[in-house]
């Protein structure tokens, strides 16, 4: 009887062992800033270091976000914007806990939450030694001059092997495009679009965002601003390049995609043109779009966002635009 009770306890602790090893399975990976680091192949809590740019592409993939910065206790943004809310709803499963306020993290509360996986951005591998402690830090290219529409999601999709989740969402917006473009009232692929979002200066977007990858998904093709500006050399990086109001009211695009400060609350186009006004006054009296009603107008925190969700918005804008 003992011998048996002996080989039953062996069993049951190889089997614990197998299960404890089969849940820690990791994998080596070189992430965007060269590092190479292993990953859980299955990570199960993450913190993201960037909610618009990291914590959103990640939650579209179906990962568990556990933490992101500049959230309260409660998981409400301790910001004018929440990203999470403005692209997914008010969904309660996604009142994410916070890790400090925006290049402040809280190290106590960051272990708290017990991570598996931290991602960043690839400009912040400073922090990565300090929080490789903590979790494995992927740190994944944001700004580095390639990264264009559902880039971002798409390499954390392959990374996180969440590529099949990815392409599914992929193909059902692919068909809403189809829909949406053959409610247009003229082929948008003939067609030239500039995209701006109003700062304390007027500034032209560039790709890193779900509503360039909707625009251009339907056709328009980008206007060429690039020559016509003085304010920042066209080549820079960042979400969006300064126009001088000047400039801005010399430009002549097909049609004008416009945006308020994804920190203003309001967004209504009333808001907006109000702000353009400000800024560039009688711009409505010099620029084509405006005397022909060729101007959308989209809210910023809806469709800034590297995700499929954010194209979606921008879909749906589209679709209310060629209705009226």
């Amino acid at each position: 009887m003992r011998k048996l009770m002996t080989a039953v306890a062996v069993l049951l602790l190889s089997g614990g062992l197998a299960v404890a090893e089969s849940a820690v399975q990791s994998r080596e990976v070189v992430d965007d800033a060269g590092r190479t680091l292993r990953i859980p192949d299955t990570p199960n809590r993450i913190v993201a270091l960037h909610e618009a740019l990291i914590a959103l592409p990640l939650i579209e993939l179906g990962f568990d976000v556990v933490g992101v910065y500049g959230r309260a206790e409660n998981g409400a943004s301790i910001y004018d914007v929440d990203f999470i809310k403005s692209v997914f709803g008010d969904d309660p499963s996604l009142r994410i806990g916070g890790i400090g306020p925006v290049g402040n993290i809280d190290l106590e509360k960051l272990r708290a939450l017990k991570p598996d996986l931290i991602v960043g951005m690839g400009q912040q591998t400073a922090q990565s030694d300090v929080l490789s402690e903590i979790a494995p830090v992927y740190l994944q290219a944001t700004m580095s001059g390639g990264e264009a529409g559902f880039s971002i999601e798409k390499q954390l999709a392959e990374v996180l092997g969440r590529s099949e989740v990815f392409e599914a969402k992929r193909a059902s917006y692919m068909e809403r495009v189809d829909e949406v473009r053959s409610g247009l009232p003229e082929d948008p692929r003939e067609k030239t679009y500039l995209a701006i979002i109003v700062f304390d200066q007027i500034s032209a977007v560039r790709d890193v965002s779900g509503a360039i990858q909707a625009i251009r998904d339907l056709g328009y093709k980008q206007y060429d601003w690039a020559d016509r500006v003085t304010s920042e050399p066209a080549r820079g990086r960042g979400f969006a390049v300064p126009l001088s109001s000047e400039e801005f009211a010399r430009l002549d695009p097909d049609l004008l995609v416009v945006m308020n400060s994804y920190m203003s609350t309001d967004q209504s186009e009333e808001g907006i043109r109000a702000r353009l006004d400000a800024i560039a006054p009688g711009w409505s009296r010099f620029m084509r779009v405006a005397k022909e009603d060729q101007i959308i107008f989209l809210n910023s925190a809806q469709v800034a966002t590297p995700t499929i969700q954010s194209a979606l918005h921008t879909l749906s804008a589209f679709e209310q635009w060629s209705k009226r």
